[in-house]
């Protein structure tokens, strides 16, 4: 596995690459790899012929309370993994190669960021369109694959390639789950044991949503009531619970094909967020 730096250089591998008529699949991340990571990079093996998984602790996608001193990071252990799975490359740039000093411009998609984890981290999604556009600029991948536990992210990413006409396949890979049930993340490694067994929460109310919903439930603010209940017998405070569309992100009333359980919560210093479209077959 090769480890590439700069953006000029991951560029001349790009260029090389598709001049050989290979294709080029691409895992964006910010490291601290566990399972679901793995499970991202064999996706993008499995639809192109070269790999590039990058590591990139994005710093304009932070809020200034937010834990980016903090974000775990673990360089060695991330190039061994990935290596492991056979990717052709690692592109982990520094921030100064990526946001040089007169850098000026964000890509900003409006609309789907309002709601949901933009309305309470303002900014947040103009840090994600413009390192994953800036991204796709350098690597010039034929596919790339982003995990659905980042429900919104993965909207708000398919409708900035479709706007400004990205030949670039967007792939959204299920959410990998530890055994209990606790969808995987770098930031679980903040939880504490009592935390750990209170973010679980989360999963039995996608349960419970899911039971609901079998049993023709259709109002969404009769689920919503039931879901927050739930979720307040545990130690943790609610950012948001909410009901959407899966496509246009917006709430729904009634409960139809598409409808997304989305929520947000704190465990203490720790802020998770889980999905579960209610619909589809798990």
């Amino acid at each position: 596995m090769e480890i590439i730096r700069t953006p000029v250089e991951m560029t001349i591998w790009a260029n090389r690459t598709l001049a050989a008529g290979q294709t080029i699949g691409l895992v964006p991340t910010m490291g601290f790899f566990h399972e679901g990571h793995l499970r991202l990079m064999r996706k993008a093996g499995e639809k192109a012929e070269r790999t590039v998984v990058s590591l990139f602790v994005n710093p304009i996608q932070f809020g200034a309370n937010e834990d980016l001193g903090r974000y775990p990071r673990d360089f060695a252990r991330d190039c061994q993994l990935a290596e492991g799975e056979g990717m052709d490359v690692l592109f982990a740039p520094e921030v100064q190669t990526m946001y040089p000093a007169e850098a000026s411009t964000r890509v900003i998609v409006s609309g789907l960021t309002d709601g949901l984890c933009g309305a309470s981290r303002p900014g947040h999604f103009a840090g994600v369109t413009t390192v994953v556009a800036k991204l796709f600029h350098i690597i010039k991948p034929h596919c790339a694959v982003f995990g659905r536990k980042d429900f919104q992210q993965l909207a708000v990413i398919a409708r900035m390639v479709a706007d400004l006409n990205w030949d670039v396949e967007i792939i959204g890979h299920p959410i990998v789950r530890e055994a209990d049930g606790l969808a995987m993340s770098s930031r679980n490694v903040y939880l504490s044991v009592p935390e750990r067994q209170a973010a679980l929460c989360l999963f039995r109310a996608i349960g419970h949503a899911r039971r609901r919903v079998r049993t023709g439930l259709v109002e969404a603010k009769v689920l919503l009531l039931e879901v927050e209940e739930l979720l307040l017998q545990e130690a943790v405070t609610i950012e948001y619970v909410s009901l959407v569309d899966q496509t246009t992100l917006q709430p729904q009333a009634v409960l139809r094909k598409g409808a997304v359980l989305a929520m947000a919560v704190n465990v203490g210093a720790t802020r998770l967020i889980d999905n579960d479209n209610l619909f589809e077959e798990n």
